[in-house]
């Protein structure tokens, strides 16, 4: 019996979760449809995600005008318009989170990015969300920056699960593990209930391409320009490599006794960039059981319609990934420089979608005022 490619990478352990949320994909059944047909079984959001869906269309305009008369500020505004999209969307996903003892399911909403170099204002936030959405499936994403490490720890020894998001690096994502079994052991000590916590480590695969593809072309040669494209799965590869390794400590172990889940790796960033690749790379390339990936729509239409799944893609893969990154090495790309670029980029993105939310919203605040 043939079945989907969707199903097949279900089957193969991996999650499929849709990289995109908006109040009109839950009042036309769009996303309840990709539920039943497409296997997505959680949502990830972002600020350009909301910033987007916020200032297109009129789908928020009630809820604006009422936040208006309300005396509402904009950011109390903004508030209410994302934390009631996400509340609904848990809903929506209630079903398989309780199906799957609340490993899928989920739904995750970012604190605002301006704090992703506040520690004390993140923690904030994230308990602010988390009381606000007021829902067991509910994901609280945090940056890795620096200053979220402790933010990530903190917050997950309170009970309340996390997605911890741009992760470029190797070694920060050994970090974010490092974070996260931390932040488990003080749950345990604060008396929760650890297979209540979840958590998932949301690793940026094609930005990496991207950025180093630019590169390999400026160097030009015919070694530089074999490696375009490799550079994403290898690295993200070796972070599957890291979680195993991590994942199987004495460390863990304790943890794990005690009812802990592991922090799933999220492969995020999985749209491809450049036209010259095939558009299911970042999807059928980096599976594994236990793992998640998160498409923008576009993606995911594409791994349904032709994408080929041939189960694992990821085991057995680390020496070559290995090789891959030291050629870069070689080459005089510098790694560090890289991802460090990278965060920043995708920091600053983050902050300029929600200060472009901040001041479209403000408008028609106004608007709806002077109206009234």
């Amino acid at each position: 019996m043939s079945t989907t490619p969707t199903q097949q990478l279900s089957d193969a352990g991996l999650s499929i979760w849709l990289d995109d949320l908006s109040r009109q994909r839950l009042s036309s059944g769009s996303l309840q449809d990709l539920i039943d047909h497409k296997n997505v079984v959680g949502v990830t959001t972002n600020p350009s995600i909301f910033q987007a869906a916020i200032t297109s269309g009129t789908d928020y305009d009630d809820a604006i005008i009422a936040q208006a008369a309300a005396g509402a500020s904009v950011e109390e505004t903004i508030f209410e318009l994302t934390t009631t999209d996400v509340a609904d969307a848990c809903d929506l996903f209630a079903p398989i989170a309780a199906a799957t003892d609340g490993v899928d399911g989920r739904v995750s909403i970012e604190v605002d990015p301006r704090l992703a170099w506040d520690t004390s204002g993140t923690i904030a936030e994230a308990k602010k969300l988390f009381a606000k959405v007021n829902k067991e499936n509910v994901l609280i994403k945090i940056p890795a920056t620096r200053e979220g490490l402790p933010a990530i720890s903190a917050v997950l020894a309170e009970g309340i699960s996390v997605n911890v998001t741009l992760i470029f690096s190797l070694a920060r994502y050994r970090a974010v593990i490092d974070a996260f079994q931390s932040g488990i052991k003080r749950a345990m000590e604060n008396g929760h209930d650890l297979s209540k916590i979840h958590s998932v480590a949301s690793f940026f695969v094609s930005r990496v391409d991207t950025e180093i593809d630019q590169r390999l072309d400026a160097i030009g040669t015919e070694e530089a320009k074999a490696l375009k494209g490799k550079a994403g799965l290898a690295n993200a590869r070796i972070a599957y490599h890291v979680y195993e390794e991590l994942f199987s400590t004495e460390r863990w172990a304790v943890l794990a006794a005690a009812g802990a889940r592991p922090q799933r790796p999220l492969w995020a960033s999985t749209g491809v960039k450049d036209p010259a690749y095939p558009d299911t790379l970042y999807v059928t390339e980096l599976v594994a059981a236990g793992v998640v990936n998160t498409m923008p729509e576009k993606t995911l239409d594409a791994t349904f319609d032709h994408g080929i799944v041939t189960g694992d893609t990821i085991a057995g893969t680390y020496d070559e990934a290995t090789v891959v990154l030291s050629s870069l090495r070689n080459l005089g790309i510098t790694y560090n420089e890289v991802v460090d670029q990278l965060e920043s980029e995708g920091l600053n993105k983050f902050v300029a979608s929600w200060n472009d939310l901040l001041s479209d919203v403000e408008s028609a605040l106004t608007a709806a005022r002077n109206a009234a």
